[in-house]
């Protein structure tokens, strides 16, 4: 069963959820819970099939509602949204794909949140020789006019052996290279919505391309893989 987009009610379950954050209500809703949870993952489902049509996808991760307060000072016990990530396959494909639902406050996202230090360098070394190929894909209009610009955290100053007076300061200071798109709630009910997530998907791929071809090589261009 193909779903092509999120139901009203899961929304208004979402936010019913939100303005009644606690267990008693939750236990006596859970039903309904299920209904939206079962749905929602059809939909996610549904989305990782038109991934693997144009890419190659590892596995799909729907995340719990129940959040982890161990450390947090809210200490509401659910997530009022679905979320969930898409793998890329295997080492030679980097970065994610991921995909969360909320009342007002959809979007996806994809790229590289937390890079490890050894990539996080790598990456870093490239931009440091040279980062037109990387600021000609992300520049493309093809890109920008569905992703924006790029996104994510970064260090106050040049990294630790790098000259902060360097042309591509501002792309070597990231720790995160991703891209988001925000969807309103007009959006996530049409009938079109699943395409759309798909295309979003799609028009990021020259991204994906170019920062796995940096992460699978040395310096030299030489591939790292067996």
């Amino acid at each position: 069963m193909e779903i092509q987009s999120i139901s009203k009610e899961t929304l208004d379950f979402l936010k019913e959820l939100e303005n009644n954050n606690n267990r008693d209500w939750f236990e006596a809703h859970k039903p309904t819970f299920k209904m939206h949870e079962s749905a929602v993952k059809q939909f996610y489902a549904n989305v990782q099939e038109n991934l693997n049509v144009h890419d190659e996808i590892e596995k799909m991760k729907m995340f719990r509602i129940y959040r982890d307060v161990r450390f947090s000072k809210d200490k509401t016990p659910y997530k009022s949204h679905f979320a969930g990530s898409f793998s890329r396959l295997g080492a030679h494909l980097r970065g994610g794909y991921y995909l969360r639902i909320k009342p007002g406050e959809t979007f996806a996202a994809v790229g590289f949140w937390e890079p490890n230090k050894e990539d996080l360098f790598r990456i870093r070394k490239e931009f440091e020789m040279d980062a037109s190929d990387f600021r000609s894909v992300i520049g493309k209009k093809s890109l920008k006019s569905i992703w924006g610009e790029i996104q994510g955290d970064g260090v106050k100053t040049a990294p630790k052996g790098f000259d902060k007076e360097h042309p591509d300061i501002d792309l070597i200071k990231r720790k995160q290279f991703i891209f988001v798109r925000n969807f309103s709630d007009k959006e996530v009910l049409d009938e079109s919505f699943l395409e759309e997530v798909n295309k979003s998907f799609k028009a990021i791929r020259p991204f994906f391309d170019i920062m796995s071809d940096i992460l699978t090589t040395n310096l030299n261009g030489e591939s790292l893989l067996d």
